[in-house]
């Protein structure tokens, strides 16, 4: 229904006369100008369980997105966690809008599968076809409606097709990949090397325009080897990586020269996905949980170390009681309180095992790291705390041994010899051995298995340097461990000295 608003206006004698507005040519016209009132309609013509909920993050996509209409960039790549509407406001909003007003542009929409294609573009056809659409781009005129194949009256066209589907003879204004891989063919090498040649060898040669054309690869990460993880090491592709969790401070861009200020911690969209509800996913399935929610796959097989060495334990049935609690500390550079992380490993010292009970990780200013370095030594029942005397370490150490806190084991100094891959390298074969266990559920795990098993090309490495700390001590008490006394080995004649559990007589007579 049509409502009317009055508004004033000013005739050639200068006197105010009012005037009618129409409501819905007023918010057609809003509509063709911002996107992002389009996307609530849209939204709402498609339907769903709940409500559209606008969050920062939209703005974000359609910030970017603006920057390939206008020429800006023409190879964009969109990672970001599964639930989060990137199909919807990329693969069918903003297609049915950008043809709305361009009904001569040439759109060619791919996923894994022809039914998922299908599927994005029969909701891209119900906006065209809607009432309000209509109203919106008038001029818009659909010749062809069929799903996997809309055309319209001024030659342009959206084509829906899979991996697997026929491309021949159709060029492109714009391509947009959606999802180029199951989840299910992740671990596989030839499935994922499908995907690349086919890009390569397929896909680039369907631009129109190969200096002006503009590709667009939306999907959640699911392995190093995936679409995003190739093309993003290649020059000219721009990646918008939204994390579930943000793992760093970070300034994203948005629409209208606006900037999200994004603090470490926080979740994406916490009215779709709360912080509680994604930690529980994350312990649950910390692997997935990293590369399919954080965008940060880890590879299966690391640098140093690969992931087949890790044992596991159950926290739920461990008992701390027995061994050594230590605690193995790597401080952030004075000078970079806040752009370094501090670290604690915590580990329980059991025989030749050594169990990772905890990892803190942190940007703290000095005083809030000494008094959670107390804490953590209290909590955990610390009997060994070593800090690598460097940095904001050596003040650490001095104002811990100064001040003799209660519940605090005095600081070991450890000064770290060679440099961080080395370090990384002696500690690897304790690891290798199968050494060192992890638990089976941690909110931390995610973060700090990937970190190790992509180091040295992991984006940090704090986690490492504890780690190695720790093993390196470790090791230093296993070579001077005093061996229990077995008495001299006894000699036979032949010259060869015999081993048992049967002990046949002292050699010496007593």
């Amino acid at each position: 229904m049509k409502t009317e608003k009055e508004t004033e206006k000013k005739t050639q004698t200068g006197e105010s006369v009012m005037t009618d507005v129409n409501t819905d040519d007023a918010i057609g016209a809003a509509m063709r100008l911002d996107f992002a009132l389009f996307l609530r309609f849209a939204f709402r013509e498609l339907g769903g369980q709940s409500a559209y909920k606008h969050n920062w993050h939209i703005d974000a996509i359609i910030h970017q997105l603006d920057r390939i209409r206008d020429g800006d960039n023409r190879h964009l790549i969109v990672t970001m966690p599964p639930r989060h509407l990137k199909s919807r406001t990329v693969s069918v909003a903003w297609i049915a809008w950008m043809m709305g007003h361009h009904p001569s542009l040439s759109f060619l929409c791919i996923s894994y599968g022809q039914e998922l294609a299908e599927d994005h573009a029969s909701d891209c056809l119900k906006l065209m076809q809607s009432s309000w659409y209509r109203r919106v781009f008038p001029s818009l005129v659909l010749t062809r409606r069929a799903v996997a194949d809309i055309r319209t009256s001024a030659g342009g066209r959206r084509m829906a097709t899979s991996i697997d589907g026929k491309t021949t003879g159709f060029g492109a204004d714009v391509i947009v990949i959606d999802d180029p891989m199951k989840t299910q063919d992740t671990m596989s090498q030839p499935a994922r090397e499908k995907v690349t040649r086919w890009f390569d060898d397929t896909l680039n040669q369907r631009l129109n325009d190969q200096v002006n054309g503009s590709i667009i690869l939306v999907m959640q990460r699911l392995h190093e080897g995936d679409l995003a993880g190739v093309l993003k090491e290649r020059a000219g592709w721009h990646e918008l990586c939204l994390p579930a969790i943000a793992e760093l401070d970070e300034d994203v861009p948005l629409t209208r020269g606006r900037v999200w200020h994004r603090r470490a911690g926080c979740a994406l969209h916490p009215a779709r996905q709360p912080l509680d509800l994604l930690l529980r996913r994350q312990a649950d399935n910390p692997m997935v949980f990293a590369s399919q929610f954080q965008q940060a796959p880890v590879p299966a097989i690391g640098n140093i170390i690969e992931r087949a060495w890790l044992q596991e334990y159950d926290p739920s049935t461990f008992n701390l009681s027995q061994g050594q609690i230590v605690m193995s500390m790597d401080t952030a550079s004075k000078e970079n309180p806040f752009n370094d992380y501090s670290v604690c490993v915590t580990a329980l010292i059991l025989g030749k095992s050594i169990y990772i009970i905890d990892v803190f990780r942190a940007r703290l200013r000095f005083h809030k790291l000494k008094a959670k370095t107390i804490e953590l030594a209290r909590a955990h029942g610390a009997a060994v705390l070593l800090i690598e005397d460097a940095s904001s370490g050596t003040a650490l150490i001095d104002s811990l041994r100064a001040e003799d806190e209660r519940g605090v084991p005095v600081p070991i100094r450890r000064r770290p010899e060679g440099d961080k891959i080395a370090r990384a390298m002696s500690a690897s074969a304790m690891i290798q051995a199968g050494r060192l266990f992890l638990p089976l559920r941690a909110h931390w795990l995610g973060d700090f298995t990937g970190e190790i098993l992509g180091f040295p090309a992991s984006r940090h490495d704090d986690q490492v340097d504890a780690l190695s700390q720790l093993l390196l001590w470790v090791q230093e008490k296993d070579m001077y461990r005093t061996l229990p006394n077995a008495g001299p080995e006894l000699v036979t004649g032949d010259g060869e000295g015999r081993t048992g559990d049967v002990y046949e007589g002292d050699p010496w007579g007593a």
